[in-house]
């Protein structure tokens, strides 16, 4: 069956699917184009951007950031389509997952975006009412949506995965499809059998395992060769996190703590800086931990009050309190962000220590002098654990002041960001992934009323678009860490994968909790695990809300 004739609701003279798309795409753009003219008048003093008011109009400023991020996410998944058709690989399950995923983004554009479980965003709260009208009479945004997510299409998809298919993962790419391949076989074999087990018993991800890990360059994916790394960039850095991630989220974000330290100090650390520590980083032989939250100020990293001064020998002393600090009994070495400036207010004070500190164990796990810790304890992300921090003239080198330079710590960690948001985004993708193969598998064996559920509409209906935004959620990550590895500035596309795909992992988590039934909720079941872990990716690495922001600020600064 072609791939352009398989929307059985669709019109006859439908045309092909990649042209379809890429027509409705663009009306997409001018519907985008017009709720940026109309949030920017509502949020713009004298031509800049006013802080007042993007916080009084603050919903329709967000809502505009995930009108933003779904059409991004449309174009994104065009482009994906149209590589494929180009290459002779867009088969019938891409083309129906595409029509599924982005026939039901453009129902959401025009009726209302889910923000959150009780936040739809729509486009009356942004004053585009005709905008969207327009996009709606728009001729193939209607038969997308009339021959996108239809019964007969889900149906169709569902029926696509009973029988052993799948959707296309593969890049064309030797290097990439290899790299694929040998961290889908590792989360296979090494972590998806002990899973459930670890987090159960709140073990820590083994050192053997650790280890493994790093033989396979885990640590070092993004580092530079010369330093010891892989240097293969952001790309190849998502798909090691995503599969690591749908084998078990603790083994994705394992690689989080090393790509945030590697990235700061690749970026800002002196000569001496990176050839004391990348190395290490990247064998796995030191494994970092990032020290940045303090229990009072959360995101609002300018009110940071963790000191450090130097003592009359010149090294660092550290005083203060930080809190979900990830890994950090196990860990090496701390990127700790401390006020070294106490005069001085805001961001400006604030500088980036390199600190070592000698590896915990179950019965110390805190052996350095002047720092404590106590674990919190959490409701999944374990295998890492998170703990709160103290310090009490805690000592750090002299040497340790990240590029020998003060006041630059919040300036240094936010060019960081934007690979750490990609990185998340790429977990969340893996754990929507392992929660659709859960949801699958159980639908497919379990039986009610002498037959299998998946058999049930509102079963199988939950299955194709879980799929369908799984596809997209990974399009939308793919295109930020290309992005990146251009080296361009991608903060808003960065943000944009992160809200998008930590939605649909625990969209996808909480569906497929939900096919389990009764079950779903015994932990025995692992997607009770998977649950757990999802919630946490829309709070992490600037949360939901953050992210929104973040992305309304930059497209709207740029349309003045």
């Amino acid at each position: 069956m072609s791939a352009t004739g398989l929307a059985s609701t669709a019109e006859a003279n439908t045309p092909p699917l990649v042209e379809l798309l890429s027509a409705a795409s663009y009306a997409a753009g001018r519907y985008l184009a017009e709720a940026r003219r109309a949030v920017a008048e509502r949020v713009t003093v004298d031509g800049r951007i006013s802080n007042a008011s993007l916080d009084r109009e603050q919903r329709a400023a967000h809502g505009f950031a995930w009108i933003a991020t779904t059409v991004t996410a449309i174009e994104k998944s065009t482009a994906w389509a149209r590589r494929l058709d180009e290459a002779g690989r867009l088969g019938g399950m891409e083309a129906l997952a595409l029509r599924i995923g982005i026939g039901e983004y453009f129902s959401q554009l025009i009726g209302g975006l889910p923000m959150s479980q009780n936040e739809i965003a729509r486009p009356m709260d942004l004053g585009v009412e005709a905008a969207a009208e327009r996009l709606a009479r728009d001729h193939h945004v209607d038969l997308l949506i009339r021959g996108g997510n239809t019964a007969e299409n889900r149906a169709a998809l569902v029926q696509g995965f009973q029988a052993g298919g799948g959707i296309a993962e593969d890049f064309g790419d030797e290097t990439l499809d290899m790299i694929r391949g040998q961290f889908r076989r590792f989360a296979d074999e090494r972590i998806i059998p002990q899973a459930q087990k670890w987090h159960l018993e709140n073990a820590l991800i083994p050192d053997e395992v650790v280890a493994e890990m790093a033989e396979l360059g885990v640590f070092g994916v993004s580092i530079d060769p010369d330093h010891g790394g892989l240097g293969l960039g952001k790309v190849a850095m998502c798909i090691v996190t995503e599969e690591l991630s749908r084998g078990w989220i603790a083994a994705g974000s394992l690689g989080t703590r090393s790509e945030i330290a590697a990235e700061l100090i690749s970026l800002a650390g002196t000569y001496a800086q990176k050839a004391q520590w990348l190395p290490g980083v990247a064998s796995g032989a030191v494994l970092p931990t990032a020290v940045f939250t303090e229990p009072d100020t959360g995101s609002d990293l300018g009110n940071l009050a963790t000191r450090a001064a130097r003592n009359a020998a010149g090294d660092w002393e550290v005083f203060g309190s930080k809190t979900w600090i990830t890994h950090a009994s196990r860990s090496d070495l701390m990127t700790l962000l401390v006020r070294t400036k106490p005069d001085v207010k805001g961001h400006s004070g604030l500088s980036m220590l390199l600190a070592p500190k000698p590896r915990g164990t179950e019965a110390d796990p805190f052996p350095a002098a002047g720092m404590s810790g106590s674990e919190v304890e959490v409701l999944g992300y374990r295998g890492m654990r998170e703990y709160e921090l103290s310090f009490d003239g805690f000592a750090a080198p002299a040497d340790g002041l990240l590029g020998g330079v003060e006041g630059e710590g919040f300036r240094q960690l936010m060019r960081t960001f934007e690979s750490a948001r990609i990185q998340t985004a790429a977990r969340a993708v893996g754990v929507a992934r392992r929660a659709f193969e859960f949801g699958l598998d159980y639908a497919m064996t379990r039986r009610q009323f002498a037959r299998p559920i998946i058999e049930f509409p509102r079963v199988s209906d939950k299955l194709a678009l879980m799929a369908a935004e799984i596809a997209m959620a990974r399009e939308l990550t793919y295109f930020a860490a290309r992005e990146k590895d251009k080296g361009r500035r991608c903060d808003v596309e960065a943000g944009m994968a992160k809200l998008l795909a930590a939605r649909v992992a625990w969209s996808n988590a909480d569906t497929s909790l939900q096919i389990h039934g009764g079950n779903g909720y015994a932990l025995e079941f692992e997607i009770s695990r998977v649950l757990c872990d999802a919630r946490i990716l829309n709070i992490f690495e600037g949360a939901g809300e953050i992210q929104a922001q973040v992305i309304a600020r930059g497209l709207l600064a740029g349309s003045n």
